[in-house]
């Protein structure tokens, strides 16, 4: 089934009335504290102070649970930690709060793509494509990280040494 553009735009601009009056609500109506809070955490994020921006996104969503940018910058501090099954599950409260997020969608898909999980990855990349009119770079970065593929895991191989064998005199006898 092939949907008009006209009827295409119609229907994405029901959904995002419908997100809002499913308490949903646009970013510029974030909580002026929590705004403030998920900024002074990107500052942290940059600086590499993960625990400072974890404590400040926490903080932003304990002022403004639907803040959803905090949520976005958390699943990055998760990754960056090495992490990528908490910010997979980070991007998705991003993705309950606005499904249609291209940013949650790229990342949670380039986090899904580290743990193997390369059909979902495949997922999002086609809900993104969906999304995008034109060509947007979350289109682009999460194409090249699942054509990159999941990262392949080493053993090192430990130089295991024998025990040495003890032998016991046996016992006298009495």
């Amino acid at each position: 089934m092939r949907i008009s553009p006209p009827a295409f735009a119609l229907s994405l601009a029901l959904l995002s009335v419908s997100s809002v009056s499913h308490g949903q609500r646009p970013d510029a109506d974030v909580i002026p504290l929590s705004a403030t809070l998920t900024e002074e955490a990107r500052t942290a994020l940059a600086a590499q102070k993960y625990d400072d921006a974890t404590n400040l996104l926490e903080s932003a969503l304990a002022v403004d649970p639907k803040n959803r940018s905090a949520f976005i910058t958390l699943a990055t501090v998760a990754e960056r930690q090495g992490l990528p099954g908490k910010a997979i599950r980070l991007y998705r409260e991003a993705l309950l709060i606005e499904p249609n997020d291209i940013v949650a969608l790229a990342g949670q898909g380039e986090a899904l793509v580290l743990r193997g999980a390369m059909t979902k990855a495949q997922e999002n990349l086609a809900r993104i494509k969906q999304l995008c009119i034109a060509a947007c770079p979350e289109q682009d970065q999460l194409a090249s990280a699942i054509a990159r593929g999941a990262p392949t895991r080493t053993v090192s191989a430990e130089v295991v040494k024998p025990n040495p064998v003890v032998t016991e005199a046996p016992p006298k006898a009495q």
